[in-house]
C-alpha cells in the first residue's frame, strides 16, 4: 500500500500553515512551522520574501496538495475521489470533502481515538478496528450512515486502548455526524457529513478548478 513516508513537518512548512499532521506536537513549541516559518530547502529563506500572490494555477495546485496532505492521500487516489464527487448530485467540491471525511482512518481520528490521521491510519492497518463487527485493516474504507466502528476485542487489553478514555477528553470534540460511546468505546455514523462539518481551512472550489483545466 503506497503512502508518504518522508518528514511530515516539511509538508506543513511547504504549505505555509499548520496541517496538524503530528497531533500534539503541532500544538507545542517543537512545531516546525513555529520554529522555521519558511519553505523547506536551501532557498527556503529567500522564497518567503519572494513569495507573492502567485498565479491562478499555483493557488489551485497548492490547495489540492494541501487537501491531499491533510488526509494522507496520494494523487491517483485523490483523483479517483474527485471523479466520484463529480458523479454525485450537488456541489463537486463539497462532495469531495465529504468523501474524504468518510474514510475509515479519518473517522477514527474524528472519534478521538488517534492523535492524528497518520496515527489513525496505523491503528487501522494493524487490525485494531472493526466495522459492523468485522475486522477491517483498510484505511481508505468508506463508511456509510448506520455503520458501527469498534475496537477489536483482542486489542482492548493493550495499554493504549485501556488509557484511551482519559485521552479522548484532551482531543477535539466528536463532530455531529458521528456518535461515540465513551463507555463501550464504539462509534456510529449517524449521517453523511456535510460541508459545514469539515472544520478545515480548505477552499474546495480551487481544487475543482484545478481538475477542470
Amino acid at each position: 500500500m503506497a503512502r508518504y513516508t518522508g518528514p511530515v513537518c516539511k509538508l506543513c512548512r511547504r504549505e505555509g500553515e499548520k496541517l496538524f499532521l503530528k497531533g500534539a506536537r503541532c500544538l507545542s513549541q517543537k512545531c516546525a512551522v513555529e520554529r522555521r516559518a519558511y519553505p523547506p530547502g536551501q532557498h527556503g529563506r529567500d522564497a518567503q520574501f519572494r513569495r507573492g500572490r502567485g498565479s491562478d494555477y499555483s493557488l489551485q495546485l497548492r490547495e489540492k496538495q494541501k487537501a491531499r496532505r491533510v488526509y494522507g492521500v496520494l494523487e491517483r487516489q485523490f483523483r479517483r475521489y474527485f471523479r466520484e464527487a463529480l458523479r454525485r448530485p450537488g456541489l463537486t467540491g463539497s462532495n469531495l470533502l465529504c468523501i474524504l471525511e468518510t474514510r475509515l482512518d479519518n473517522v477514527v481520528y474524528r472519534l478521538g481515538w488517534a492523535d492524528s490521521r497518520n496515527h489513525a491510519r496505523q491503528l487501522v492497518q494493524h487490525g485494531h478496528l472493526t466495522v459492523n463487527g468485522r475486522r477491517t485493516n483498510i484505511p481508505s474504507f468508506l463508511v456509510r450512515p448506520g455503520d458501527e466502528i469498534g475496537i477489536r476485542e483482542g486489542s482492548r487489553t493493550r495499554t493504549y486502548f485501556k488509557d484511551l478514555p482519559s485521552l479522548i477528553g484532551e482531543r477535539p470534540p466528536v463532530p455531529e455526524w458521528l456518535d461515540m460511546n465513551e463507555n463501550s468505546l464504539t462509534g456510529k455514523v449517524v449521517r453523511q457529513p456535510e460541508r459545514r462539518d469539515v472544520d478545515l481551512p480548505l477552499n474546495e472550489q480551487l481544487i475543482v478548478e484545478y481538475y477542470s483545466r
